[in-house]
């Protein structure tokens, strides 16, 4: 990527993209110990874009968190470890080892596998780092609880959200000012749409996660959705499913047995922009953890969830 290129992007991507980089220096600026979240999804790979142009030409001044569920597709693994390397981010990965040693699973545990292995994991890396100002790259548009979201979200001691006691920003001023034991989450992407993410990809000429183009991959149809097996020896099929190959794609990625592909030919950004265009349901509709009307979702950002 050329980041000290000036090339302009057209208004309205050149707002947002200026927003994200002075949302990023604003929270560096406060912090002793930053750290950018990095799932390798397309939102926090674009958030990482802007880290590096935000920094140039020096190396960014965060490392990458990868908080590993245990169930993540191979590819975006892989994704993370090249792009870390070529953008010259240290990356931290951590997973709950007790956790993973009781054998928490997406099939077994539902909400309590989401707990442990992403909420409890998540706070206890941020404990472990010490990290007070925590970048990630949510967006408002996902979903109804992230809407209520600050772009600077203060976290209590043990990493609680209370939507009551967010501070206001009227006029992009940002109250980054933390007391003792709190952190900030801040949010860069709140007002960007999923298209955006999409458009700035293109226009920027960024590489994102193979999973998000069309190709034929195993997949076995569940509660009307479509999941791709990518661990046939972890994965536990129903009476009567059977795999078959399709052509499929994510627009949002996650643990890979809780998260839904979409029947798709669009194999470049270009033609996954016509057809996210033309999408009337929410990105969000194939994470079967949301199927609860946010509920969950609310839940686990109450006890600490990003």
């Amino acid at each position: 990527m050329n980041v000290a290129g000036g090339r302009r992007l057209g208004g309205h991507l050149d707002a947002l993209e200026s927003e994200a980089i002075h949302i990023l220096r604003e929270g560096v600026a406060q912090a002793q110990r930053p750290v950018l979240l990095f799932s390798a999804g397309k939102d926090s790979t674009v958030l990482a874009h802007l880290a590096v142009r935000a920094f140039h030409p020096a190396p960014p001044p965060m490392p990458l968190l990868h908080v590993d569920s245990t169930w993540e597709f191979r590819e975006l693994l892989a994704f993370r470890d090249a792009f870390a390397r070529a953008h010259r981010f240290e990356l931290h990965v951590y997973a709950n080892e007790a956790g993973r040693a009781a054998g928490i699973n997406p099939f077994d545990h539902g909400d309590a596998y989401t707990t442990t292995m992403r909420t409890d994991a998540l706070k206890q890396a941020l404990d472990r780092g010490r990290h007070d100002v925590v970048f990630g790259g949510a967006r408002r548009d996902e979903e109804r609880t992230r809407a209520k979201e600050r772009v600077f979200s203060v976290r209590s001691a043990t990493h609680a959200w209370n939507p009551r006691q967010q501070r206001p920003e009227p006029w992009n001023l940002y109250n980054t000012r933390l007391a003792s034991g709190q952190s900030l989450r801040a949010y860069p992407l709140s007002n960007w749409t999923e298209l955006d993410i999409w458009c700035y990809a293109l226009r920027r000429e960024l590489a994102l996660a193979p999973l998000y183009f069309a190709a034929s991959r195993p997949v076995v149809e569940r509660d009307g959705g479509l999941l791709v097996v990518d661990d046939p020896a972890r994965m536990r099929l129903a009476p009567g499913e059977t795999v078959t190959h399709r052509p499929v794609r994510f627009r949002t990625l996650g643990c890979w047995p809780v998260t839904g592909a979409i029947a798709s030919d669009a194999r470049d950004l270009r033609t996954v922009i016509a057809e996210t265009a033309r999408a009337s349901g929410s990105e969000r509709q194939g994470r079967l953890a949301d199927r609860e009307g946010g509920g969950s979702l609310e839940q686990q950002k109450l006890e600490g969830y990003f």
